[in-house]
């Protein structure tokens, strides 16, 4: 139908090898959905942890209009000024306790609409002092009413924290989109009042690799205690995303899991 519109939303890109897998993907699947929007989950886009300006305008180059992040954001400091900039298309958790730069929530003017896009951290399991995420979408929402498209990022440890928060929302907004845990969940699907919902889309990264980390660094870890230095691991590289479709009239008719593997 020529009346629907298509969003998709990346989950975590993990330094290189996630970008180099988002260059190789994404224009083939922008092209074979005929996709209005594309937004990605960045707070990984240099190596591992954290973001670099110029990163982001890589990823932006290769197809992606907008960025979501989480807890790493503020691991390169130079991304605090760098967020505040006139024009980044980038926003961060809006329920931080500790008053940081950027925006929480922007409302954006696309060619299918005004889309505003939230972003979250859980409370439960993470190690950022925040606000509680329930309370303050509500007060979000309760102030923002110029939109016709709304997107949250849950950003959460817990499956039982989002999806409670997919049931809180359902009814008033678009679609919750977990991420963080960087494992794709099989949950997809649209909630009783209407709302798209997944626990977790996952990650952009090396598939054979612990949350894409190198799979031995991870087992030394749990194994003696150690803390050795993360690095990313190589190799085949895995693409996890969700679709969303869109009619007339703004309503989620569909949410699909996009998944590809790239040698």
């Amino acid at each position: 139908m020529d009346q629907e519109k298509k969003i998709l939303f990346i989950g975590d890109i993990i330094g290189e090898v996630g970008r180099n897998v988002v260059r190789d993907v994404l224009p083939k699947l922008k092209k074979q959905y005929q996709t209005d929007f594309v937004i990605a989950n960045g707070e990984h886009l240099s190596e591992r942890v954290g973001i670099e300006v110029d990163k982001l305008h890589e990823m932006k180059d290769a197809g992606i209009d907008f960025f979501t992040t989480g807890n790493h954001v503020w691991r390169e400091k130079s991304f605090e000024k760098e967020i505040a900039k006139k024009g980044m298309p980038i926003i961060r958790p809006a329920n931080f306790l500790a008053k940081y730069p950027g925006h929480g929530f922007r409302t954006i003017t696309t060619p299918i609409g005004r889309i505003l896009l939230i972003n979250l951290l859980g409370k439960e399991g993470i190690k950022e002092k925040v606000v509680n995420p329930f309370k303050k979408i509500d007060t979000i929402l309760k102030n923002q009413k110029d939109f016709d498209i709304a997107i949250c990022d849950f950003h959460a440890e817990m499956t039982s924290e989002k999806v409670a928060m997919g049931y809180h929302l359902d009814g008033r907004i678009t679609a919750v989109l977990g991420t963080h845990t960087h494992v794709p969940t099989a949950d997809e699907r649209i909630l009783p009042l209407g709302t798209a919902f997944i626990s977790d889309v996952g990650m952009v990264g090396p598939l054979n690799s612990v949350l894409g980390v190198k799979s031995e660094i991870i087992i030394e870890r749990f194994l003696s205690g150690s803390a050795g230095k993360f690095e990313i691991a190589d190799g085949v590289g895995v693409f996890n995303s969700v679709l969303l479709t869109l009619d007339k009239n703004n309503k989620v008719t569909k949410i699909k899991r996009i998944d590809k593997i790239t040698k």
